[in-house]
């Protein structure tokens, strides 16, 4: 982490959530947001049909690579969103154990929903992440 994101906590809302409530970002800061990072492979194919956490997996190495990109890391995100498209509670759980890892002690606040549908063929998982990193100065 880069100092420029701050996780807070919230003693008085129930310790279940596997991530912080909200997040700050200190001054001087650069936002990223990201599209949707999706379960593709260097072709543009949709990996692992029919297998969430599998897709999960692309898409959190996808959201890293774009995040690299903009010169940021997964330390650096201040809130994430994970689309599963999926009305079973367990897809949502099993897409969800595989962000959290990625992200390590880092847990920023993230909102997970089960969707009807996403764009590509055979997608099941999208995630988008809003990052900061220390802004230049001077």
């Amino acid at each position: 982490m880069t100092g420029t994101v701050r996780l807070i906590r919230a003693p008085q809302l129930s310790d279940v959530a596997e991530y912080a409530y909200a997040a700050g970002v200190t001054p001087p800061a650069r936002l990223i947001f990201t599209a949707g990072a999706c379960p593709l492979d260097a072709e543009g194919r949709t990996v692992a049909p029919g297998d969430p956490a599998a897709q999960a997996r692309q898409v959190m190495a996808n959201l890293a690579t774009a995040l690299a990109a903009a010169g940021a890391g997964l330390t650096d995100v201040v809130k994430t969103t994970v689309y599963v498209a999926s009305s079973d509670r367990a897809d949502l759980v099993a897409v969800w154990e595989v962000v959290r890892d990625a992200f390590g002690d880092h847990d920023p606040p993230s909102t997970l929903l089960g969707v009807a549908v996403l764009g590509y063929t055979d997608q099941l998982v999208e995630v988008e992440a809003v990052a900061a990193v220390r802004a230049e100065v001077g």
